[in-house]
């Protein structure tokens, strides 16, 4: 690929372009299908949301003004006219349906120092324009200011959705503004030179465009969601860039060492390019394990993934070696002077550093090992006290947002209210007298078990023959309290009452019963994903490296560091040290999609250090080497790639770790830590004195495998020209000091 891309390399970058905007063009036509409500949960909630769906019953947003007072009660004049006052300017809005007061079956607190205005926005949930729903937020507003001795706030599904859809679209405008200038300044740095700087960004930015298009072309056969185009903007940055990166340097080091432009780009391809073609269909690999978990929203990251992780694959193998022909040494223009002087010394002290650190290394590789473990199981142990669930909106927000604020008010005032259980009845005959007694016998039911409470509130369709019954649930959502209601719903109240009339249904779904349904099925994928990606990614590395020992070692050692990143996840957002430094605070548990997402995501970008770093040793020990020296001059000789690689990825990845909503805070600071402890302390240390311990068993392969199809890196490189001088180069810069010619080194 790299060969023919060289030679017909006008045609190759042609082609590119004309494939990025082909798949842009007919991305944007075609648009893109988004997952819905009845296949984004498993369980009874999909269910429920089935019967809704093939009723064509679209259940309007549900939102509720809290009014109340320190000192005054619901029968106090005053109290009284704000809450009329409310019930007033909502309905003159005309985007409210169902307002309920609560002096007519509304809700009044035990205290009666709070009540509830009820009411509906008019279009189906997520529907309503964010100006509707801010038409509304303003008119509850205007009745706080004409009330300043009360407390009127409003919360429920719209103004939350539009708080989400507002702030997930500000929050990944900045890291898209912040990423990518990140990423280009670490790459001026490392080269030196504008031109080389810019090429892995750009390559990068075309082919998550292109992978964007063929993403929403694929929704209309798999569906995708907002989550998935996240992701692919966070995985497509980090690892088209990184795949570029581990390309250029390679090429530019064979002509560093003397070689002609065409032998330079084919070594590079014969070996960094069969480096980012393994490391690709890793992750390709890993991702995959994701459609074992069975939820629509994995699946639909899972796809975006590999989409753009192909696509960058693709791009690195054609375009980039056509583009590096074309441009010959004129990829080293636009040098930065202050940039070059400052890249040079930091290459001189960056292989000071890692020759600090890798002598002693390799002169007690049994000492290195064992320390490097130790602080590795450190960082992991706090993975023994992980408690994940899914966080409720009090959670995910920061802390003293004004929605929260409201949130918790009506949680005091009215445990459940904000988070209702929702029973959907899908009977022969809704009105029939025998479901009517059934649904009157269910809410005498569920107030008597002490889990539930009024106001239980009934929506009957009697043409679709469908009722919907809204529960409060005991507890804040998601504690052991409303865990143990939803049980007595599921398990007791329903099958007693309204399931003991025939031909009758009733799937209990709301945010309860979705996080537990959600919980319960991540669980049960929870091992077959663990053991189809460590599996895979075995063979893949078994295939690559035709040795067992190097196999077992890079998935032992990919491990390690996911155990690390699951350690310090627990450490800092379930039991809060240090997260004030990182803008959030221990909320009790991390976010139950996380550490699995977390899991494949690691597992593959790891294996992109690993696959590039052990090419170099194999590479070296085939030339003939000693296993000793061959994996000194590969952990050296991928240094300083490995680390310009590493900070990007932790930049793109600390980025997101300052995002607003807590599970993006999360899976940034998961995905940041997991990079930075990989390119460090595994590669550094414990993976040179592992290969030094294991001597020449790092190659042992069974005669019974030695059939294997073979994926290896590629034959010999050839040596550099006796004839020609050997200079110290900094990134294609020579250094007048050198006279030596290869033959001499």
């Amino acid at each position: 690929m790299g060969g023919w891309s060289a030679r017909h390399r006008w045609a190759a970058v042609t082609g590119w372009l004309l494939f990025v905007v082909l798949a842009a063009w007919l991305g944007g036509v075609a648009g893109s299908v988004r997952i819905d409500d009845s296949e984004q949960m498993p369980g009874q909630v999909a269910r429920a949301h089935r019967i809704l769906a093939d009723a064509g019953i679209e259940r309007p947003s549900g939102e509720s003004v809290v009014v109340q007072s320190p000192s005054l009660t619901a029968a106090d004049p005053a109290f009284r006219s704000a809450v009329a006052d409310v019930v007033r300017t909502v309905r003159a809005t005309g985007l409210v349906s169902g307002v309920r007061s609560p002096y007519d079956g509304g809700a009044v607190s035990a205290d009666r120092r709070t009540a509830l205005v009820a009411f509906t926005m008019t279009d189906a949930r997520g529907k309503e324009t964010d100006a509707e729903v801010a038409t509304v937020l303003d008119a509850v507003a205007g009745v706080q200011a004409r009330h300043r001795g009360l407390v009127v706030e409003e919360f429920g599904d719209a103004s939350a959705h539009r708080w989400f859809q507002d702030q997930f679209s500000h929050d990944f405008k900045r890291a898209e503004w912040t990423a990518v200038p990140l990423a280009l300044g670490i790459l001026l740095v490392a080269f030196g030179a504008l031109v080389a700087a810019v090429l892995p960004v750009v390559l990068a930015l075309t082919a998550f465009v292109a992978a964007g298009g063929l993403v929403a072309l694929s929704s209309h056969l798999l569906h995708t969601s907002d989550d998935a185009s996240s992701v692919m903007l966070l995985v497509g940055l980090a690892v088209g860039v990184d795949y570029c990166l581990f390309y250029l340097r390679r090429e530019r080091e064979e002509r560093a060492a003397g070689h002609d432009p065409a032998t330079a780009l084919r070594i590079a391809a014969a070996t960094s390019g069969r480096a980012v073609l393994v490391s690709g269909l890793t992750v390709v690999v890993a991702m995959a394990g994701m459609f074992l978990t069975g939820i629509a929203d994995f699946r639909a990251m899972a796809a975006g993934t590999i989409v753009v992780v192909v696509t960058a694959v693709l791009g690195s193998l054609t375009v980039l070696p056509a583009l590096l022909s074309l441009l010959g040494d004129r990829v080293e223009r636009g040098r930065v002077p202050l940039l070059g002087r400052l890249r040079r010394a930091g290459t001189a002290e960056g292989g000071r550093v890692w020759n600090a650190v890798l002598t002693p290394v390799l002169r007690r590789p049994l000492a290195a090992a064992l320390l490097s473990t130790g602080v590795l199981l450190a960082l992991a142990a706090p993975l023994l006290t992980l408690h994940t669930a899914n966080l409720t909106f009090e959670q995910q927000i920061p802390r003293g947002n004004a929605l929260v604020t409201t949130y918790q008010r009506i949680q005091a005032a009215f445990p459940g209210d904000p988070a209702p259980a929702t029973v959907v009845v899908k009977a022969a005959d809704i009105d029939s007298p025998r479901m009517r007694r059934a649904v009157a016998d269910f809410r005498r039911a569920a107030v008597s078990t002490g889990r539930m409470h009024e106001p239980i509130r009934v929506e009957a369709h009697s043409a679709q023959d469908v009722a919907v019954i809204s529960v409060p649930l005991a507890g804040s959502g998601n504690d052991a309290a409303s865990d143990e209601a939803l049980r007595t719903l599921r398990e007791e109240v329903v099958p007693r009452t309204l399931g003991a009339v025939p031909g009758t249904e009733a799937p209990v779904t709301g945010e309860t019963a979705g996080s537990h349904d959600f919980n319960r099925q991540m669980s049960d994928s929870l091992l077959p994903v663990l053991g189809f990606v460590t599996a895979f990614a075995f063979l893949l590395m078994l295939l690559f490296f035709r040795s067992l020992t190097v196999a077992a070692t890079a998935v032992a050692l990919n491990l390690l560091s996911v155990a690390a990143a699951y350690g310090v996840l627990a450490l800092v957002f379930q039991h809060g040290v240090g997260a004030s430094l990182l803008g959030t605070a221990g909320v009790g548990a991390v976010e139950s999609w996380v550490p699995l997402f977390l899991f494949v995501i690691l597992f593959g970008l790891s294996m992109d250090y690993h696959v590039f770093v052990v090419s170099r040793i194999k590479e070296a020990r085939d030339r003939g080497m000693d296993t000793r020296s061959a994996v000194s001059y590969g952990i050296r000789s991928t240094a300083g790639v490995v680390t310009s690689a590493a900070v990007i990825m932790v930049a793109v990845f600390s980025v997101f770790g300052t995002l607003s909503v807590q599970s993006m805070k999360q899976m940034g600071v998961g995905l940041a830590v997991a990079v930075l402890v990989d390119a460090t302390v595994i590669r550094g240390v414990l993976l040179p004195s592992v290969m030094s311990l294991l001597g020449e068993r790092n190659w042992y392969l069974p005669r019974w495998l030695r059939r294997l199809p073979e994926l290896s890196h590629g034959g010999p490189v050839p040596p550099a020209p006796a004839s020609a001088p050997l200079p110290y180069l900094v990134d294609g810069e020579d250094d007048p000091r050198s006279e030596r010619t290869a033959a001499e080194v």
